[in-house]
């Protein structure tokens, strides 16, 4: 057994004693949504410091914590707090949370993000949701030998994002105005952190993306290697650059995820209590 297959199986293992199993879905936050985990009943914190073979989240706006709990029926495990390529850490201990939750018999990952707007038709705090993405970050989670032991390497992406989970999420937001309306779009990874340059967004916006950030490609890459479906949402916390005026900042990223923060909890919520 590899080093890292052990971290996965040792994290899993310790996860399920303390929290149970039979969960939904697992969510994982982007920046500022700590909110998200706070609604869970009934809900089990687990600090990644104390899972065995866990990075730790380093950034402002990830808690570092695991929490286990229920949104009505549906039991979920929210990772609070996602690691990140630029922060150093290899693809497969950032996409570790994925291999983790697969192996807790977890069908349904939801992906989360803080995204830069680059369609002119969005505005900040728009909820967008991840139709499509380009991997831009120049480096695949799949790549080595420990990653062939999960899985095949050759895998299908013409359809990472569940096509009937965002016709849901449609529908009930159209019957909830509380949400508000939903975009739809195409998400653009880069390494990151420096944000990106008036050329680079000019070029994304060419080649049709419609929203930008850090995260994200990784993780769903590997949750099609482990066969679960996905769910992908953008929260749109700032026009990119030279799309919207001003400078950039992860004060306006955080304050903007705030903001929206109650009709994403409220989004998940409701496409998680429609889950059969």
């Amino acid at each position: 057994m590899s080093g890292y297959r052990e971290r996965v199986e040792s994290a899993a293992a310790y996860i399920g004693e303390k929290a149970g199993s039979g969960f939904h879905a697992a969510i994982i936050l982007g920046s500022g949504l700590g909110k998200l985990a706070e609604e869970l009943e009934g809900k089990k914190i687990i600090p990644y410091s104390e899972i065995p073979g866990f990075p730790s989240s380093l950034i402002e706006g990830h808690r570092g914590e695991l929490v286990a709990g229920s949104f009505g029926e549906k039991r979920t495990l929210v990772y609070s707090g996602r690691f990140h390529y630029y922060q150093g850490y290899s693809l497969a201990e950032v996409t570790l949370p994925v291999r983790v939750a697969k192996r807790l018999g977890v069908p349904l990952l939801i992906v989360t993000n803080a995204s830069g707007g680059i369609n002119v038709s969005f505005k900040p705090g728009d909820i967008m949701l991840i139709s499509d993405h380009i991997n831009f970050m120049g480096i695949n989670p799949l790549i080595g030998g420990e990653a062939a032991i999960f899985g095949p390497l050759f895998i299908d992406m013409s359809q990472p994002y569940d096509h009937s989970l965002r016709e849901r999420a449609e529908e009930i937001a159209e019957k909830n105005g509380r949400i508000g309306e939903l975009k739809e779009g195409v998400y653009l990874a880069t390494i990151g952190p420096s944000y990106e340059t008036k050329a680079e967004i000019s070029f994304f916006n060419r080649i049709g993306v419609d929203a930008v950030g850090m995260s994200t490609v990784p993780e769903v890459i590997v949750a099609v290697q482990e066969g679960l479906r996905v769910f992908g949402i953008s929260v749109i916390t700032n026009m990119a650059c030279g799309i919207g005026e001003g400078a950039l900042s992860h004060e306006e990223v955080l304050s903007t995820m705030d903001r929206a923060s109650s009709r994403v909890i409220l989004l998940i919520r409701e496409v998680l209590r429609t889950l059969s």
